[in-house]
């Protein structure tokens, strides 16, 4: 059983929310080098509250995974207790919501208040918070009260010394367990020095523990200067964001890696957890900075995906062991779901495998058609289909009920219209009724159409039934999604 210690923010080496570098490979190599917590890229409120957490069985990861099918947030095991969700937010509840969403997952929530780009503070987010210091308390609040985990944030310096520290004095009153501080000015970058002296005014001024960040640039250029810059600064904790993007193993205490070994190293990661290549991509140029016109720099500029980019780092062969790795355990889970299905399975329900091919069938004319059309003509009530689709693979099912009795196709199809088809085949082909099959000879739906019927069965897009359409409930599995397994 594993036990969820509190999460400590005093003596510890932290890796900084960077937008597309805190991704999951990313936060996994810091923690292999010596990190102690791991911060993953500010992730807004608003996108989270659009995603499904899924299990995913193939890579063994919680993703969250928006309405388009992409991963906004994964994590696994490994990090469960070091890492902290960083969001932006310029709403208690919304943050409150997203915080719930991901507390099972994540160690600590963090809020941003320092971001300076235009992306983030004119939704009033990231810094702009910062001159609105009652919904910095407002959302804080919310969220110590609201959650079992541990709350911080991350800000940026204000003006005056004096307003700074009066500004984390009131932020502190909310009980947030540390504050990370970037000790420069909102509209002042990397190259303008960073202020130690405010951050330590800060560290001086209050008692929960400090995080001193903004430090590469000016002090952190090896393992040995984090300590530095901490006694600089007098903060509790330092956290680190350009140093340990350009090369990751700035957390190792026994000095760099080779930068190759760094990379490969990521590259394993990357492979691991399905990472998206144009991510990946980013993260390798920033390691690689001045090395961008060598050979190998050029073949990862050109890389179009992530076979190409192992292949630019002599990691081809790897990168076919993994992938054969992943389908042959992506088959065995579907395996798992398939029998799964077949065991709970309904036994009244009337089953064959069958799928709908168009080409197969007049313009127009379908087998859900021809079952409402014998529906009408028995008496029957309309048809029911009820479709579900399979979070594995995003494939769909239907069962059609007809007069009390239930029929299904064994095969799975990629939409929910394609299921309905190869139901309504199925029916028919149990009930011994023609489906309108070209080979099926004269088709009296479409004669009935030559002669003007008043009641139109068709519509003029791929055939869907305007007549009356048949009753539909649209059954999907709520409590997971899409797998997102790997497409390397």
């Amino acid at each position: 059983m594993t036990v969820n210690t509190p999460l400590c923010f005093r003596g510890k080496k932290i890796l900084a929310p960077m937008v597309r570098v805190g991704t999951l490979p990313m936060r996994l190599l810091a923690l292999d080098y010596g990190a102690d917590i791991v911060y993953c890229e500010e992730l807004i409120d608003i996108k989270m509250l659009q995603c499904k957490r899924v299990i995913n069985e193939v890579l063994e990861t919680v993703d969250f995974v928006a309405p388009n099918d992409r991963v906004v947030f994964r994590t696994c095991e490994r990090e469960r207790e070091r890492v902290v969700f960083q969001m932006g937010s310029a709403d208690a509840e919304r943050a409150l919501a997203v915080a719930k969403l991901v507390e099972s997952d994540v160690a600590g929530i963090d809020i941003n208040m320092g971001c300076p780009k235009e992306y983030s503070t004119k939704a009033s987010m990231g810094a702009a918070l910062l001159s609105d210091p009652d919904k910095i308390e407002s959302i804080l609040t919310t969220l110590v009260k609201g959650i079992c985990k541990p709350v911080t944030c991350k800000i940026r310096i204000l003006p005056s010394v004096e307003d700074t520290v009066n500004l984390v004095k009131r932020i502190e009153k909310t009980g947030i367990a540390a504050i990370a501080v970037h000790g420069r000015k909102k509209e002042e970058r990397p190259q303008h020095p960073v202020h130690c002296d405010v951050i330590k005014a800060i560290s001086e001024a209050v008692s929960i523990p400090v995080i001193a960040n903004g430090g590469s640039h000016d002090f952190i250029k090896e393992y040995a200067d984090i300590e530095t810059f901490q006694k600089a600064t007098a903060a509790s904790s330092v956290m680190i964001a350009r140093a340990a993007m350009w090369n990751p193993s700035v957390f190792r205490k026994e000095g760099f890696c080779p930068l190759k070994d760094v990379m490969q190293d990521y590259i394993k990661y990357v492979l691991r957890y399905d990472n998206h290549y144009t991510n990946t991509k980013y993260c390798l140029c920033q390691m690689l900075r001045e090395q961008l016109e060598t050979t190998q720099g050029k073949k990862l500029h050109a890389a179009q995906s992530t076979q190409e980019i192992c292949e630019a780092f002599e990691m081809g062969d790897f990168y076919e062991e993994t992938t054969a790795i992943f389908e042959a355990k992506k088959t065995s889970v579907e395996t798992k779901v398939q029998d799964g299905d077949d065991q709970t399975e309904d036994p009244d329900v009337i089953k064959m495998a069958v799928r709908f091919d168009k080409r197969e069938y007049p313009p127009q004319i379908t087998p859900k058609m021809y079952l409402l059309e014998w529906c009408r003509k028995e008496k029957h009530p309309q048809p029911v289909y009820e479709t579900v689709q399979r979070p594995l693979d995003r494939l769909f099912c239907s069962v059609v009920t007809v007069a009390d009795q239930k029929y299904r196709s064994t095969l799975w199809d990629k939409s929910k219209k394609l299921a309905e088809q190869a139901a309504a085949i199925v029916c028919l082909r149990a009930l011994g009724v023609p489906e309108g099959k070209l080979c099926e000879g004269e088709n009296h739906l479409i004669n009935k159409r030559k002669r003007g019927d008043q009641e139109p069965l068709i519509s003029r897009d791929h055939g869907e039934d305007l007549a009356e359409p048949s009753h539909k409930k649209a059954n999907f599995i709520e409590e997971t999604s899409d797998m997102n397994v790997p497409k390397m």
